[in-house]
């Protein structure tokens, strides 16, 4: 039986997740057995970079910390070693960096379990479709990108013909 101490420290931990889970955007659960330390250090650098928190949990605190934010079926997954990773402003970040992570140990050492965007949970085949979804940033100057072409040509054609006007006059 654990002492109280150590009681009320696990939870104070587990009220700390819930209230990081809730305060963000989206969170991805990853299996990481097997990579190196030198592969763990670049990961974290990179999402360190992104703004995004990323830590290895006990899956039981992990487990009460999910049920008290609202996202009781993610907990199937929470078996062996298990990191999450949160991200308090871009939606499909850790997706993003931790589905390429994957991909680049070709599924052997590192597995995505699941993960969320606001309310909606997503399992793994959703969380490897999230990290194919470009960041909003890229999508933002893809739509300013298809949006400038044809006002451009737009703008030429009128000038064209406000030209041609001037040179008939």
């Amino acid at each position: 039986m654990p002492s109280e101490k150590v009681l009320s420290a696990k939870k104070a931990r587990v009220q700390e997740l819930v209230e990081l889970i809730k305060n963000s955007q989206a969170g991805v659960l990853v299996d990481y057995k097997g990579i190196t330390v030198e592969e763990d250090t670049k990961l974290r650098k990179e999402l360190r970079e992104a703004g995004i928190n990323y830590f290895v949990e006990k899956n039981t605190i992990l487990r009460f910390a999910l049920k008290e934010a609202g996202y009781e079926s993610m907990c199937d997954v929470l078996e062996g070693t298990t990191a999450i990773a949160i991200s308090n402003d871009d939606q499909t970040a850790p997706a993003r960096i931790l589905g390429k992570f994957s991909e680049d140990c070709k599924g052997e050492k590192f597995f995505l379990k699941n993960g969320y965007i606001g309310e909606e949970v997503y399992d793994e085949a959703g969380v490897k479709a999230l990290s194919k979804i470009p960041s909003r940033d890229v999508l933002l100057a893809q739509l300013v990108g298809s949006l400038q072409g044809p006002l451009t040509k737009l703008a030429a054609t009128l000038q064209a013909v406000v030209d041609k006007q001037n040179d008939a006059a």
